[in-house]
C-alpha cells in the first residue's frame, strides 16, 4: 500500500499538530516496513536534514507546494494523489476536494464549534464544512484525546469505532530534567531556576490576559514572567495588559525562540502555567511536566486528561485563584517538589508509540480490506 502523509504543517509555526505528524509518522513508517510513504511538503531539503527519523528505506519525500489552502486542497494535493498513485492519503483536519485517493484524517479538536468565539468567521464557516466533509468520506478519523473524541462523536454523530485516539506524546531526548542548557540563559537575561514561564501562541484563546492580571497581584520581587508565543491574531489585547502591568518590567514575550532553546527554557523555570481557556490536547503542559518542572493550568476541556492530578488546576478566568496559585509555587518549595514528582510520572504515561501503534494498525486494517476486494 503506498500512503500519502501530508505534512504540509511542517513548513508552518510551531504547533501541537506539527509536533503530532512528525512523531508519530516516523514511528509508523518503521512499524510498516511492508508499506511505502511518500511526505509530501515544500521545503524537502530542509526536511531531510532536520528530520533523520524520516531517512529509512520505504520512506521517500516529495514537494507540496506552500501555498494557500485552498489552492492546496483544490489542485496540488488532488494532483499528486493521481501522479504518485496513492492508494491512501492522510490529512490533518481536512481532506482534498476532489479526493483522488482514499483517505484517513487526524482532527485534532473542533473547539471552532465549542468555543467560536476564539476564531475567526471564515475560519469556523470553511472547518464547519471542511472538517465534517473530511470525517464523514475518511476511512478512519483520529484525534488526540478523550475530550475530542467524545466532541466528535456527539456534534458529528460518528460512531465511536470510527474515531481512534492517537494521544500526543513527549519527546523524552528533548524535554527532561536537569541542568543541561542553563548557559543559554544568560542571552535572554534569565537566571536558573527564577522565572515563571508560559508557552502559546498569542491569541485570545490561550488567556495571556488573565495570566498577566493574576501576576500583577504578585510583590516587586516576583520572579520574571516569560511568555513565548508567536503572534497569531488578536493579541493587541494582551500586549496592552503587558504595557499597562504594574510589574511590566519583569514581563519578557519572546517571538523568536528557537526549537533548541525551548526545552531549556521549560527545563530551568521556577512555574509553568497555562490558563488557556480551551484545548483539544494541550502540548505546552505535558512538555512542561515531562521537563521536571510545577504546572498549573486551568481544570477544562482536554486540560484536566492531560494534567490529571498532577498540576494545580484553576478556573479559566479565576485571576485571584492563578494568583494565589502562582504565589503557592513561588513560596513552597515542598509543593514544588510534589509536583515536580507527580508531572514527571503523569508525563510518562503519554507515548508517541502509543499513537503510532494505533495509526499503523488502522493501515493495516484498510490493507486487508483493500487485498480482500482485489
Amino acid at each position: 500500500m503506498r500512503i500519502g502523509l501530508d505534512l504540509h504543517v511542517v513548513d508552518g509555526i510551531f504547533q501541537g499538530s506539527r509536533s503530532h505528524v512528525l512523531e508519530v509518522f516516523s514511528r509508523v513508517a518503521k512499524l510498516c516496513p511492508e508499506m511505502e510513504f511518500i511526505a509530501l511538503l515544500d521545503k524537502v531539503e530542509q526536511f531531510k536534514r532536520d528530520h533523520p527519523g524520516f531517512n529509512l528505506p520505504n520512506v521517500r519525500v516529495e514537494r507540496l507546494p506552500h501555498t494557500g489552502a485552498v489552492r492546496r486542497l483544490t489542485r496540488e494535493l488532488p494532483r499528486l494523489q493521481r501522479a504518485l498513485k496513492l492508494d491512501l492519503l492522510h490529512s490533518q483536519y481536512i481532506i482534498p476536494l476532489p479526493s483522488r485517493s482514499r483517505t484517513m484524517v487526524t482532527i485534532h479538536d473542533v473547539l471552532f464549534e465549542s468555543h467560536p468565539q476564539f476564531f475567526q468567521p471564515m475560519f469556523r464557516w470553511r472547518s464547519r464544512i471542511l472538517m465534517r466533509l473530511a470525517a464523514y468520506r475518511s476511512e478512519h478519523v483520529f484525534t488526540v484525546s478523550q475530550f475530542s473524541k467524545g466532541e466528535l462523536e456527539r456534534r458529528y454523530r460518528l460512531p465511536s469505532e470510527r474515531v481512534t485516539v492517537t494521544p500526543n506524546g513527549v519527546t523524552g531526548s528533548r524535554f527532561y530534567p536537569g541542568a543541561d542548557g542553563a548557559e543559554m540563559l544568560a542571552r535572554r537575561g534569565l537566571e536558573n531556576g527564577n522565572y515563571l514561564l508560559t508557552v502559546g501562541r498569542l491569541e485570545p484563546r490561550k488567556n495571556h490576559v488573565t495570566l498577566l492580571k493574576a501576576y500583577a497581584q504578585l510583590g516587586e520581587d516576583a520572579p520574571p514572567l516569560v511568555i513565548v508565543g508567536q503572534k497569531d491574531f488578536g493579541f493587541a489585547a494582551m500586549l496592552a495588559e503587558v504595557a499597562g502591568s504594574r510589574l511590566r518590567d519583569r514581563i519578557i514575550v519572546l517571538e523568536d525562540v528557537a526549537e533548541a532553546e525551548l526545552p531549556v527554557l521549560y527545563r530551568h523555570c521556577m512555574a509553568f502555567a497555562y490558563p488557556s481557556l480551551a484545548e483539544g490536547f494541550g502540548m505546552p503542559p505535558l512538555e512542561a511536566m515531562a521537563s521536571g518542572v510545577p504546572v498549573i493550568v486551568a481544570d477544562n476541556t482536554a486540560l484536566t486528561e492531560v494534567v490529571g492530578q498532577a498540576g494545580l488546576l484553576v478556573g479559566s478566568t479565576d485571576v485571584d485563584g492563578l494568583a494565589a496559585a502562582l504565589r503557592e509555587v513561588i513560596a513552597s518549595p515542598a509543593t514544588r517538589a510534589r509536583l515536580i514528582a507527580q508531572g514527571l510520572a503523569q508525563a510518562q504515561t503519554f507515548s508517541w508509540d502509543i499513537a503510532a501503534a494505533e495509526v499503523a494498525l488502522r493501515y493495516r486494517q484498510l490493507a486487508q480490506k483493500i487485498a480482500h476486494k482485489n
